[in-house]
């Protein structure tokens, strides 16, 4: 049996990481979406265990303490962290796994697990993006400029990845992720 693969999608907030990986799932039934550890609050309509699994400071604390996690990092004032025993299982299963991080955690992924595909979205322009970022109004004013100070930081590692693709598109960009993902499967066998 073959070893999942490992997707990492990046981009800066607002961009339409969810929207994508969402289609993206519902085109590929074989894929598995890593959901994170966080300590931020839920956003109205967020589930936990299905969107975030919701934690409480010291409780992250813990989990990093004993290994618990893959990578993690800070994000605007809120602890992430990828559970490395979801990715484990999953791939260990022959599934591939989709994992939506920031560029912190994608750093400590390529570093841990070379064969990572990693793969930076981007909106076809900022001012696409700030449209994206405002229309949300899932974020306070002062959360608003801090995201869109770490977009602009965040946008200085595109190099750092494999792929880069553009969300003018959520069908597109779905498709264009998974024929990434279907070229990958076809380099295993």
């Amino acid at each position: 049996m073959r070893r999942g693969l490992l997707v990492v999608i990046s981009g800066p907030s607002g961009v339409g990481k969810d929207t994508v990986i969402h289609r993206l799932l519902e085109l590929d039934p074989n894929l598995t979406y890593s959901v994170s550890g966080t300590t931020r609050k839920p956003r109205p309509g967020e589930k936990p265990d299905e969107n975030y699994t919701f934690l409480t400071p010291r409780e992250f604390d813990d989990l990093v303490a004993r290994g618990a996690f893959l990578e993690h990092a800070t994000y605007n004032g809120n602890l992430y962290g990828t559970f490395r025993d979801r990715v484990e299982r999953t791939r260990d299963a022959g599934r591939d796994i989709v994992l939506k991080i920031d560029v912190q955690g994608a750093e400590q992924v390529r570093r841990l697990m070379p064969d990572a595909i990693l793969i930076f979205v981007v909106a076809p322009s900022d001012e696409e993006l700030r449209h994206r970022q405002e229309g949300r109004g899932s974020e306070s004013v002062q959360d608003l400029a801090s995201r869109r100070q770490i977009a602009e930081r965040e946008m200085t590692f595109v190099s750092h990845y494999d792929h880069v693709v553009t969300n003018d598109d959520v069908e597109r960009a779905a498709r264009e992720i998974l024929g990434l993902i279907q070229r990958a499967r076809e380099r295993q066998t």
